[in-house]
């Protein structure tokens, strides 16, 4: 075989010799694909449809061992690393051109202590095999709202789901990692070793070293949870979110909310007579007693005439996967969003013009209510920093025709612009980061007060910047030149 040009950290090819390769092969006990393999083109694509990208190698990993052969394998050639957990984040960094994609999405195990109430859980984990075992002991920590989504990528840059008020945050949940470092050492980190580390990963992204397992503290939920659903023509926005808006102010922390702008789609379970129609949804999780839920939610569904009702006692699983159907693997998106200093009523009449500007009827806009428990911890007491923000707004653009994306992704900046007059703050999720073009400003404006010593970290576990297709905190230790 012919050797082969791969791109380096540094931005230069260099040439990786079949001898190298056949090194890392007798050291590897997964998959390794190149181009042209026959597993390879499905092995490359992630969940964003948008993002089109040819590693020059693929290591499927099967373990710890795997991780650290291909983690030392790329610091050794100097290859560009993307790390895919369960490549559902949306800028696709999971995935690179010309450079080493280190694949987790094998290691899928997942061990529940039922008497402890932990589980141990593997780097490349979905939140559906996550909650599929938990829920057999009527357990389950905060996790994702869409079933599909990596446990990894979700909880390194903090966590936003269905138990946020009442449990935390993900990584609010956490108890330990394995961690691979960009020396290839694995690593425990815990409130007890390495403390330092296991501060930054908590919301500091995949920054600091590739996860291989996590341990979550578990809390009693389910097997039913309580969903408040009820979709409300759009001409009724105003009325409905200024209710939602007043609701949530006093609401117990067993519940988690958003409310959303979106058309509905053309799914089975929707009336064929509403499919299209525009409306406006406060989705309303109660994680206690069902009936208990339904009790206090009730008002929420008595704000005019209703569309379609989705509300009633549902499995903790089935709300968890709600939301896979509209948003499936393949479309094109783009996501951004912005933390709110509330939701006063000229946010709302904002928000209802920017939601009836959608160029498409697939993109939901989003907006997250926050406060109880991910409140209570400090912003220095983990890498996630707005803990504070009682409001964020997400404009999650997606599309099918890829000569419509200029415009899609239009309306998502556009729309963040108009929102800052009511951000004073600034900030932004690590996980909704459009495709990371805006940059060192994000990642600053993400981590506020926090960003500094996440850059001493950075300097002290990866000084080379090997893990860089990320949010990226960059080092200011540069021991490679052009870094």
């Amino acid at each position: 075989m012919v050797d082969a040009q791969i791109s380096a950290p540094i931005g230069v090819g260099v040439t990786l010799r079949e001898g190298a390769f056949q090194t890392l092969k007798a050291n590897f006990r997964g998959p390794l694909l190149r181009p042209g393999d026959l597993e390879y083109d499905q092995t490359r694509k992630v969940w964003n449809g948008m993002i089109d990208r040819r590693p020059a190698l693929i290591a499927r990993c099967l373990g710890a061992a795997d991780v650290i052969a291909a983690v030392n394998f790329a610091r050794e050639q100097e290859l560009v690393v993307a790390v895919r957990g369960g490549g559902h984040n949306v800028a696709g960094s999971a995935v690179c051109d010309g450079g080493l994609m280190i694949d987790l999405s094998l290691m899928r195990g997942v061990q529940v202590d039922a008497k402890a109430r932990t589980a141990r859980v593997q780097g490349g984990t979905t939140w559906g095999d996550v909650d599929r075992e938990t829920q057999i002991f009527g357990l389950a920590t905060p996790g994702g709202q869409i079933s599909v989504t990596g446990v990894a990528g979700l909880t390194l840059g903090g966590g936003y789901g269905y138990l946020r008020r009442k449990y935390g945050l993900s990584c609010d949940n956490l108890l330990s990692v394995d961690i691979v470092t960009a020396d290839g050492q694995l690593v425990v980190a815990s409130e007890t070793e390495n403390s330092d580390l296991f501060w930054a990963i908590r919301g500091g992204g995949g920054n600091f070293g590739i996860v291989t397992s996590f341990q979550f503290r578990l809390h009693p939920v389910g097997p039913l949870v309580y969903l408040c659903a009820p979709a409300y023509d759009l001409a009724q926005a105003k009325t409905v979110l200024q209710a939602w808006r007043d609701f949530m102010a006093t609401a117990p922390e067993e519940i988690s909310s958003h409310a959303v702008f979106w058309s509905m789609p053309d799914l089975p379970m929707i009336p064929p007579e509403l499919h299209g129609k525009e409306f406006v949804l406060p989705v309303v999780v109660y994680a206690g007693a069902p009936e208990e839920g339904e009790r206090i939610t009730q008002p929420l569904r008595t704000l005019g005439p209703i569309l379609l009702d989705m509300s009633g006692a549902l499995p903790y699983t089935v709300l968890q996967s709600f939301s896979d159907a509209p948003v499936p693997n393949g479309n094109q998106y783009y996501w951004k969003s912005i933390h709110l200093d509330g939701l006063p009523n000229a946010a709302i009449d904002t928000l209802i013009d920017l939601a009836g500007q959608r160029p498409s009827p697939l993109s939901p806009l989003p907006i997250w209510h926050f406060g109880g428990a991910m409140n209570r911890i400090e912003p220095t007491a983990t890498a996630f920093w707005h803990r504070r923000i009682p409001f964020m707004a997400s404009f999650d653009a997606a599309w099918t025709d890829p000569a419509t994306a200029e415009q899609n992704m239009a309306w998502v900046r556009d729309g963040c612009t108009a929102m800052r007059a009511f951000s004073s703050g600034g900030g932004a999720y690590v996980n909704f980061p459009g495709l990371g073009e805006d940059g060192e400003a994000q990642v600053r404006a993400a981590y506020g007060d926090n960003y500094e010593r996440l850059v001493a970290l950075k300097n002290k576990y990866d000084p080379t910047n090997l893990f860089r297709l990320n949010q990226n905190i960059r080092p200011t230790v540069r021991t490679v030149q052009g870094l």
